[in-house]
């Protein structure tokens, strides 16, 4: 379906016309993307991609370029606006995550990976690159999941509780560097006031969710609703009975977790295990 304009002909989808403002601005100067470049400090490569909106790039480099084109924060308005448009996210997860950006709480129990919220971005791009995206699809996706991470942030952020079993946190990114760098952020994350992170270990038991990673989402109106993921497929669950089973389901395994104090002992230790480089040891 082509791209809704408005009378001045300008895109009137956020991410599209954060990328036409951007291509915009430059031609008005009659700058290349080198000189563009050159002039605001950043990467050519860069501001091409985000000219042609395949990423949003960062708050840093956006608010560079209001200060570059003196335009007060123009730019970041638009970006902000693109980073939360929910059409940025394939079509069978934007119901799911119109809701999340509104959710009063969150529980979440994760079997074999972590939650986008709790992500890095490089373990972000490693997760999704296993999928049939091209490269300018993962990267958009990898920007779409690193900014829904805004809804932790702020004095209004809501409680976000995640069980993550033990083997989420043994499953680790082909780079021990960047696997290092994930250990961190959820040592991090888990300071967060609104933020409380469990582990169930190996050894707990099978239980009720052996094969399933699922997030409730307790909503303004009083619902709860709950949001089901396997690796092929995902299902949003609005049935009361049915939501009420698998928190039951879920209450279990968060009672056979380690405390919240324990389960950071744990991550921390995992990250003192962990290498610091790629093996060099011959075979």
């Amino acid at each position: 379906m082509p791209q809704r304009r408005a009378i001045t002909g300008r895109s009137q989808e956020p991410r599209a016309r954060f990328a036409e403002e951007l291509r915009l601005l430059r031609d008005q100067r009659g700058l290349s993307l080198r000189a563009l470049a050159d002039l605001a400090g950043w990467d050519a490569s860069l501001f091409g991609k985000m000219e042609k909106g395949q990423t949003l790039g960062g708050p840093e480099v956006v608010m560079a370029l209001d200060t570059f084109y003196d335009t007060t924060d123009k730019l970041l308005t638009l970006w902000e606006l693109a980073k939360a448009d929910p059409t940025q996210f394939r079509e069978r997860y934007r119901q799911y995550m119109a809701l999340e950006a509104e959710a009063l709480s969150m529980w979440h129990f994760g079997g074999s990976v972590l939650h986008g919220l709790l992500q890095t971005r490089e373990y972000a791009w490693e997760l999704l690159a296993t999928g049939s995206l091209t490269e300018d699809e993962l990267e958009q996706q990898v920007d779409a999941r690193m900014g829904r991470q805004g809804v932790l942030d702020g004095e209004c952020a809501p409680p976000f509780r995640a069980t993550l079993s033990e083997a989420v946190l043994r499953n680790c990114l082909q780079d021990p560097r960047m696997w290092r760098r994930q250990l961190e952020h959820l040592a991090t994350v888990s300071e967060r006031p609104n933020v409380t992170l469990y582990v169930l270990p190996f050894g707990a038991g099978l239980h009720g969710l052996m094969d399933t990673a699922v997030t409730f989402l307790r909503l303004p109106d009083g619902r709860t609703v709950a949001y089901v993921e396997t690796v092929v497929n995902g299902e949003l669950i609005e049935e009361v009975s049915r939501v009420e089973n698998l928190q039951r389901r879920y209450d279990a395994i968060r009672d056979a977790a380690l405390s919240p104090a324990a389960s950071r002992t744990f991550i921390l230790r995992m990250l003192e295990e962990a290498p610091c480089e790629p093996s060099t040891s011959a075979l």
